[in-house]
């Protein structure tokens, strides 16, 4: 079941995206070659509290840190430690916020110095996608015009579409229905109505859609070794147009 938000319950979920959206602005200063990854979990695990909130992954499932960072081939849900970033990575950072009960998640794809004109390409397409999808959050449609408009995006450029992950629905869980698939057919699924909250999310990678779970039992990684790109924001079904919540301002590629 879709659960409809009321205007409190939104007004409490600006909240929570505008902590997550602040959380990015801070630790984008901190991605940088030779910074572990456990590092960057510890700062943004500090800011979110600092700030009245609780980081919303830690503990969630058994995971056993506040942000997922994930380096390169890793698609998601990569767990923070020793590894150093360095020179032409692309690193994706996944963070949730709670506060007073509802949540805000989201994900952006930092580039460290030069990175290779495919992963540009790749990180530009994907972010591109999500946007496309966010335009389609409007009262009246269907949410499958949402999951085909992100494919729209992808699918010219022969992309794997990780078909395995998908987005969701979000307010006082991270994760409630419906599941968001980042392909799909148009004028398909339920119909959106106002205040309904999701968190869009495509993970494109470079080459085949497959992935797979390294034995930490988290880390997910494309099958072939190829590079991935992962963008995510909280978004408002409005009746004129969506609200991002969590609209952080960094770079769009």
């Amino acid at each position: 079941m879709i659960i409809v938000k009321s205007d409190d319950d939104i007004g409490k979920m600006r909240i929570s995206g505008r902590i997550t959206a602040e959380t990015f602005k801070y630790i984008s200063e901190f991605v940088r070659p030779g910074i572990k990854t456990a590092e960057l979990d510890q700062k943004i695990e500090s800011f979110i509290i600092e700030n009245g909130g609780k980081p919303a992954f830690k503990g969630l499932y058994g995971f056993p840190a506040s942000a997922c960072i994930s380096v390169n081939e890793e698609v998601v849900h990569g767990i923070p430690g020793k590894r150093e970033l360095a020179e032409g990575d692309i690193v994706s950072i996944d963070l949730g916020v709670e506060i007073d009960g509802f949540y805000g998640d989201s994900a952006y794809t930092f580039a460290l110095g030069d990175i290779s004109s495919e992963a540009q390409q790749l990180l530009k397409v994907t972010q591109d996608s999500l946007y496309n999808g966010i335009e389609k959050a409007v009262a009246d449609l269907k949410l499958g015009d949402v999951s085909n408009a992100i494919e729209s995006k992808i699918k010219p450029h022969g992309y794997g579409i990780v078909r395995d992950l998908v987005g969701h629905g979000i307010g006082t869980k991270l994760h409630e229905d419906p599941q968001i698939p980042n392909f799909g057919e148009a004028n398909e699924g339920p119909r959106l109505r106002k205040n309904m909250v999701f968190a869009l999310e495509p993970m494109v990678n470079l080459g085949t859609y497959r992935v797979r779970t390294l034995n930490d039992g988290w880390t997910v990684v494309t099958a072939d070794g190829s590079l991935s790109a992962h963008f995510e924001h909280t978004v408002v079904v409005g009746n004129g147009g969506p609200e991002v919540l969590t609209e952080n301002n960094l770079k769009r590629w």
